[in-house]
């Protein structure tokens, strides 16, 4: 689809020329005022930001038409009534006596709109579509109502109130204000094409750094924060929010970007729920109230109001959904902005497809590997200390000394157990994860069992508490997570040859609330000053966003040597 290109503003002198040549034998007056108008087509003309246009062209026209207050209201796209309202001359205490803009769907603005065509009132309360002023509002008499024109489409309208000096608005002001609108809908047309590309360039460098970060090989949940964050950015919502399907059916909310404590994690949209049922066939819903909507079944929280709730799909298959709430009370999402959200849907869904190719195949290559040390140990280093103790053997049968005899029966002993725990390593290297129990206590074992490979020993293990029954899934996966998290930087970073995990089920969070704590500590080097601190950056972020916290502290080698990272959570 090819876009409009922006028009370009015509020579303010030729356009009051051709204004002045068509209302000739008006008095002399308005030949007086052309060159107040010269400048007020020179000033709405400069500038694209589209905000800072509408206020130049009220203060321009209230100028050019000697008017007290000026405003402009954008007809929504529906055409129905006021997406937004710009005005000029009233003061900031005004506005708030005022409170919410005219919605414009009744009394003389709403005419307006479904009228479009100049208007002059001598005295606007004297006109049967005057439905009165708002408490607080500053009383008004006289009225020009003027149509702006974009592109040949109705874009709003330029409305002047209360002449200075107590006169009534003239056919000179109408005539002159009315030109000034004509170059006002160029001036607004290009600052909507300037708005719109800078939007579109928003949307794509918030789709590459998704893509980047999804594909940088990096922690999955932090990938999805990334894509709740940009979304939540890009889109100028309260909040975003990843879901995926859920075991039981449905959609959980697995990623939560937002101003506040993200207290909705792990909360699941039923599957019975019209809107998820839509989701995950592919269609995107778009909600005027989140807190209020029939159609979901569990609401969102009652902040919340027009919210986008967009597909994760790609290549005909439904990964999740992603939801872009705005305050309550906001402005609804433009047609454009759903356009720009759902192409980002889309890329984020690609992404994320990419992504999880990419840990598949990182998956395989780390099981191939797990497998060729599974053989190795078990084809060469059994072997060899089995060969090893017959060795020994045969020399204490061949000695004579009891001494001898005794120190290598007890060396063949430890033989025998140090092949069976190699025996037992390799039964675990072996066992692929779907054969592993879930308990959170079983997941424990198991992530301190990989860590011991890449370590070259196995990390020492604690549990205190029914750690298997009161802790919740949620936290048990984030806390899997954290102690992934916690080894891996122990492993890259610490040069440790001791590490201690504890997992305690009966520690009382600061709150009062039972809680769990996640103790990893290693007799290492320490952090070093200024180095980098991402890892527990991410640590912290986990245990926050389910109400925890997490912190370092000195180590268990001498001294203190080493670094104790804690992690604690709800139960």
């Amino acid at each position: 689809m090819t876009e409009p290109e922006p028009q370009e503003s015509r020579d303010p002198a030729e356009a009051v020329t051709q204004a002045t040549r068509s209302l000739q034998g008006l008095s002399t007056e308005l030949t007086a005022r052309v060159p107040q108008l010269l400048e007020a087509v020179r000033s709405v003309g400069t500038g694209l930001e589209l905000h800072a246009t509408l206020d130049r062209i009220c203060k321009t026209a209230a100028e050019l038409a000697d008017a007290r207050y000026a405003a402009i209201g954008v007809v929504d796209e529906e055409g129905e009534g006021l997406s937004d309202f710009v005005t000029y001359g009233a003061d900031e205490g005004a506005a708030q006596r005022i409170g919410h803009p005219p919605g414009g769907r009744h009394g003389l603005l709403g005419a307006l709109i479904h009228g479009p065509a100049p208007l002059r009132l001598t005295d606007l309360t004297s006109d049967p579509r005057f439905t009165g002023l708002p408490p607080g509002h500053p009383p008004m008499r006289s009225f020009l109502g003027v149509p702006i024109r974009v592109q040949g489409e109705i874009f709003g309208n330029l409305y002047l109130t209360e002449k200075r000096n107590g006169a009534d608005f003239n056919d000179e002001d109408l005539h002159m204000v009315r030109v000034l609108a004509t170059e006002a809908g160029i001036a607004i047309g290009n600052a909507r094409l300037y708005e719109a590309a800078r939007q579109r360039e928003r949307w794509i460098d918030g789709s590459v750094a998704v893509t980047t970060a999804l594909l940088s090989g990096g922690d999955a949940d932090d990938a999805l924060a990334v894509v709740a964050e940009q979304a939540r950015k890009l889109a100028e919502a309260a909040a975003g929010i990843v879901l995926l399907p859920a075991d039981e059916g449905g959609l959980e909310i697995v990623a939560v970007a937002s101003d506040r404590p993200a207290t909705s994690l792990g909360i699941v949209l039923p599957p019975e729920s019209p809107v998820v049922a839509r989701l995950l066939a592919g269609e995107a819903v778009f909600v005027t109230d989140a807190a209020t909507d029939p159609r979901l079944l569990t609401r969102m929280t009652g902040r919340f109001g027009p919210s986008m709730l967009l597909p994760l799909r790609s290549g005909g298959r439904v990964l999740g959904a992603l939801a872009t709430p705005r305050a309550r009370g906001a402005r609804p999402f433009s047609e454009a902005e759903r356009t720009l959200a759902a192409q980002f849907a889309s890329q984020a869904a690609l992404a994320l497809m990419m992504a999880e190719a990419q840990r598949d195949r990182e998956r395989l290559a780390v099981y191939e590997d797990r497998d060729r040390i599974a053989r190795d140990l078990h084809d060469l280093v059994i072997q060899r200390l089995f060969a090893t103790g017959m060795m020994l053997e045969s020399a204490q049968r061949r000695s004579v000394v009891p001494a001898v005899q005794e120190g290598v029966g007890k060396a063949v002993d430890e033989l025998d157990v140090t092949i069976q725990e190699i025996r037992t390593a390799i039964f675990a290297l072996q066992q692929g994860p779907a054969e592993v129990p879930s308990g959170l206590r079983t997941r424990v074992l198991r992530e301190i069992n990989m860590a011991a490979v890449p370590l070259g020993f196995s990390p020492g293990h604690r549990f205190r508490g029914p750690v298997d029954s009161v802790v919740g899934e949620l936290t048990a996966k984030n806390l899997i997570a954290a102690l992934r998290e916690a080894l891996s930087n122990a492993f890259r970073h610490a040069e440790a040859a001791r590490i201690d995990v504890v997992v305690d089920a009966t520690v009382a969070l600061d709150d009062g609330s039972d809680g769990v704590r996640l103790t990893v500590a290693d007799d290492g080097v320490g952090m070093s000053v200024g180095g980098r601190r991402s890892g527990l950056r991410n640590l912290a972020r986990r245990a926050e966003a389910l109400g925890g916290s997490s912190y370092s502290g000195p180590g268990i080698g001498e001294d203190g040597r080493g670094t104790t990272v804690f992690w604690e959570a709800p139960l």
